[in-house]
């Protein structure tokens, strides 16, 4: 398993992947591990995942720049993942406790009845290179905190992320074991779904990929959660701050150089303000920034890899052979590396690639919608359920646009964003379950339900089940 520098094509360094002997010894001492981290209190637990907190604020610009050389995320950016993965931890530094409350249930004289929420074991987790800091601690964070214990098989081009991360959770005190990094392929993954000391699966990353898991996971009945793709909607209404939506826009559609789920890539403009909002939107798209990764000025970087930079050619190619119309854009640049520009399509058609289908990279399909059922109708014309954005000074407006999308999180004049207080997951092909919250830490975990009666008990009527 090799790390390669997507703005250069250099080799970094290359890492020995786990065997069968290794994964074994390794599932094992993160099942021994689990019968003790789980006993602890949970206060114990808290305490450990600031100090992981400390740990990842202590080192940032080391753990940057190992996501920068790897996968070419600008260095502001990496710097400002990391400050996240510390911000997950401190939330459930805080708040653990809190949301493993005991929940209590009013049933009847003389009984105290209660859900508790207990761990269920080794959870593996199946990561993408994306964000390969941030997307491994929203999950890690809340599962160590609940009393899981974690294995994590990363994305195979950021081994070197993968490794940093299991040191950060050692040097902050955690047990050996709590949290294990396997350098594995995909093709491995089966077998350690399938393996009696794995309780559960989750998984960032495609459709595709999350149909696989879940399918070997379901034949195992394992408890999986799935953040899959997204072709976020970005809805303009008339009355719209059209140039802070233009700004906007150009963010969110480029941010970690369009590598993102949760990207705006679907921008449906009322056509009263089409015209205003998309030369603002190509001025804004046209003034980023791309170039190296590791300079402070750098908007846009390298795509993560090749076959991925040229995937996205591909479809914006295939579009506009569709009748879509190029604005900006379209061309891999000329030069060392794997770059991107900032390409903008409109005059799009429903079965072209940027109407239908994640575009994982920095282009955008710009849309023109006559009303407000119009926007709607387009934005939810899609497989994919996500996120949606959506502008307009009106509150009430805003509220009931988002009552009628579909995706698992909606923000009305505001990017679409992760953030550890709230929870996070799709709808339809973008997956179920959620991260995040006391909802993400919710997920791997027993919600047992306990009696308590007086002894003896008067005899009730229980009905047949």
């Amino acid at each position: 398993m090799e790390s390669r520098n997507p703005a250069t094509g250099e080799v970094l360094e290359t890492y020995e992947t786990d065997d069968e002997a290794s994964v074994d010894e390794k599932l094992q001492r993160a099942s021994e591990t689990y019968e003790e981290w789980h006993r602890r209190s949970v206060e114990d637990r808290q305490q450990l995942m600031a100090s992981a907190a400390e740990v990842l604020r202590e080192n940032k610009e080391e753990y940057a720049e190992t996501m920068t050389k790897e996968m070419g995320k600008p260095i502001d950016s990496a710097v400002s993942e990391v400050e996240k993965c510390a911000w997950v931890c401190d939330y459930y530094a805080e708040h653990a406790g809190e949301h493993l409350q005991d929940e209590r249930i009013g049933s009847e004289p003389g009984v105290d009845s209660y859900v508790s929420y207990e761990p269920l074991g080794t959870v593996l987790a199946v990561m993408p290179w994306n964000f390969p800091f941030w997307q491994v601690f929203r999950f890690a964070a809340p599962n160590l905190a609940a009393g899981n214990v974690g294995l994590l098989k990363h994305a195979s081009n950021v081994p070197g992320c993968a490794t940093a991360i299991q040191e950060v959770f050692e040097e902050a005190g955690f047990p050996e074991g709590a949290f294990t990094t396997l350098l594995i392929g995909s093709d491995k993954a089966d077998d350690v779904i399938r393996d009696d000391r794995v309780a559960g699966v989750t998984l960032t990353g495609s459709d595709r990929a999350g149909r696989a898991v879940a399918e070997t996971a379901g034949s195992e009945l394992k408890k999986t959660v799935l953040e899959l793709g997204g072709s976020d909607p970005f809805v303009v209404m008339p009355d719209a701050d059209v140039q802070d939506a233009a700004e906007t826009a150009a963010q969110s559609r480029t941010v970690n150089s369009g590598q993102s789920c949760i990207a705006a890539k679907r921008f449906i403009v009322h056509t009263d303000v089409y015209d205003e909002f998309l030369d603002a939107f190509l001025a804004e798209m046209e003034s980023l920034q791309v170039g190296d990764p590791t300079d402070d000025d750098t908007d846009v970087g390298p795509q993560a890899r090749e076959d991925l930079m040229e995937d996205v050619h591909e479809q914006v190619r295939d579009s506009v052979d569709a009748g879509a119309t190029l604005e900006l854009g379209g061309e891999p640049l000329d030069r060392e590396g794997n770059y991107y520009p900032p390409t903008v399509l409109t005059d799009v058609p429903d079965d072209a690639p940027a109407a239908n289908e994640e575009v994982f990279g920095p282009a955008a399909a710009v849309f023109e919608v006559e009303d407000e059922e119009s926007a709607i109708e387009r934005a939810n014309d899609i497989r994919f359920g996500l996120g949606a954005s959506i502008w307009t000074q009106d509150r009430e407006r805003g509220s009931r646009i988002a009552g009628e999308i579909e995706a698992g999180l909606v923000f009305v004049n505001e990017l679409v964003k992760s953030d550890p207080r709230v929870p996070f997951g799709g709808v339809k092909d973008s997956g179920y379950g959620r991260e995040l919250s006391r909802h993400g830490i919710r997920e791997f975990v027993n919600r047992k339900m306990t009696w308590l009666a007086d002894f003896p008990s008067e005899k009730r009527d229980s009905g047949v089940e």
